[in-house]
């Protein structure tokens, strides 16, 4: 891909259209070279995007902002390890996958002791596959932990911009091509995010003569990495909440993947372009983000099952009403059956571990709440799709095995489809009441505008692990809220703060 940087650093804005190279790996050389038409390169203009370089006025309504902890963070970090709340979790950095959490366990102060959630939990392949058939264009499928590494691709985070200003630092360690030790500062961020969310709250007016208000504001920890991987810079978010819930995020921006063009305007397009005039002579591509998340995770120990339970709509025979949805819950005995495509029907979807239960006698257990429903539009026989058959299933469910970390094979580079997660699981093998592996596959159907020239604001996804009867009853009933700072809040009175 060739790129011309003359009057700008936004050099993915000006790419050269229709010239291919073939150049031989082992040899170093360029064997073949071909320019096969001529298209206009973008113009520079309109490409800056830094802030230094910004012609006047430029816009600054905000007033100052900050984050005040005058007693210090709430977490502590020993070695990996990170304690905060009830939580606690070993934090790690993978040349491959990048942010690793481990061996998280949550305190349950209603039995005295500390219950694991999750063994391991890691992006385990990202694939890009863009959508533009052309000579130059049909090649660009892109993987990015296998053939890139998302560990090696990571950058220092900038305090106060990328991280805020109660942000813990650490540094990443992994092992060069030639084996030697190399640092990547400042990789993670840790901090507590407070923006003004609710954790829960009621307010109660049906008691005569009294008004009962009980608020609990929801502060959760933040564990944060950033990746750059050629145009586009992904963030990834880890955050542990009270109640016991993991939401991961995972937010893309940096720049679009742009084609050179004759046109300059959407009514001069008569063909098939592949994508969205964006700017003059500049098409942002069509093309997807598939994340594949490796959740390993150990519900109150290692021996779970995973659970299907679909809502189904019946009709009602003896009432006024003529209709009701109910729960038909289905325990997955083999990985076929785990298998599932989000969106074609509404079901709860659940890892449990069938030997635990509450005192009222239900499974305790963790369940996934996708936000994202995205799968591949792409055919079987295609190879992008072959290569990255992950991508077929929102979901899939595996036995544990310690060689099948990377949804898109070791080898992922020279990968012909046949060591992948989608032929792991041919093999069918059970998983009721075992060491299991929930696979979840976040995906962006991603269709350019022009708000995303000459950089893209962050488009964010993620998912969340929530407790589902794992805790008898609201495990933050008695978590008091953090202390209060005392200031003059200049939007309330002095009557009403004391209220």
């Amino acid at each position: 891909m060739c790129y011309y940087l003359d009057g700008t650093v936004n050099l993915y804005m000006r790419p050269i259209e229709g010239i291919t190279a073939t150049v031989d790996l082992d040899q170093m050389k360029v064997i073949a070279y071909r320019d096969r038409i001529t298209v206009p390169v973008p113009k520079a203009e309109g490409t800056e995007y830094r802030e230094e370089m910004q012609k006047p006025p430029l816009d600054s309504k905000l007033k100052s902002i900050t984050m005040l902890q005058p007693d210090g963070p709430s977490f502590s970090i020993d070695g990996h390890i990170v304690r905060w709340a009830n939580w606690e979790f070993h934090l790690a950095f993978d040349m491959r996958a990048g942010l690793v959490i481990s061996l998280a366990s949550i305190y349950d102060p209603e039995k005295d002791e500390k219950r694991r959630v999750m063994y391991r939990g890691f992006i385990s392949e990202l694939v890009v596959p863009y959508m533009d058939l052309t000579e130059e264009w049909y090649f660009r499928i892109f993987f990015d932990a296998g053939e890139y590494g998302f560990g090696l691709c990571a950058v220092p985070l900038e305090p106060l911009r990328d991280c805020p200003e109660n942000a813990v630092f650490m540094d990443g360690y992994f092992s060069g091509h030639d084996g030697t030790p190399g640092k990547i500062s400042n990789v993670l961020c840790i901090f507590e995010r407070y923006s003004g969310d609710i954790m829960w709250r009621h307010t109660e007016t049906e008691i005569l003569g009294k008004v009962i208000r009980e608020v609990r504001p929801e502060v959760n920890l933040v564990v944060r990495t950033v990746s750059t991987l050629g145009n586009y810079d992904y963030i990834v978010d880890w955050e542990f909440k009270q109640t016991g819930t993991i939401k991961v995020t995972v937010g893309m921006t940096g720049m679009l993947e742009v084609k050179g063009s004759v046109y300059t305007h959407k009514d001069q397009i008569q063909e098939e372009v592949y994508g969205t005039l964006v700017a003059e002579n500049t098409i942002g591509a069509h093309h997807d983000h598939f994340l594949a998340f490796h959740l390993d995770l150990d519900v109150d120990g290692d021996a779970n099952s995973f659970v299907k339970k679909k809502l189904q709509t019946m009709r009602a025979n003896k009432s006024k009403r003529t209709s009701y949805w109910t729960v038909n819950s289905k325990t997955v005995k083999t990985e076929s059956d785990a298998r599932i495509q989000l969106g074609s029907e509404a079901a709860e979807l659940l890892v449990v571990n069938p030997n635990k239960k509450t005192k009222l006698g239900n499974c305790v257990g963790y369940r996934l709440i996708p936000q994202s429903v995205a799968g591949s539009l792409l055919m079987d026989d295609d190879y992008p799709q072959i290569r990255a058959a992950f991508t077929k299933y929102n979901v899939w469910v595996t036995p544990y095995n310690k060689s099948e970390k990377w949804a898109a094979g070791l080898y992922t580079d020279q990968s012909r489809g046949d060591d992948t997660l989608a032929t792991w699981s041919l093999r069918n093998r059970e998983i009721e009441n075992r060491d299991i592996v929930l696979w979840y596959t976040l995906g962006f159907h991603h269709v350019p505008y022009q708000e995303h020239f000459p950089i893209m604001p962050t488009l964010s996804s993620g998912f969340e692990l929530r407790p589902s009867n794992f805790f008898e009853h609201n495990p933050t009933l008695k978590q008091k809220p953090p202390k209060q700072i005392n200031k003059i809040w200049p939007n309330c009175s002095v009557s009403a703060m004391a209220e």
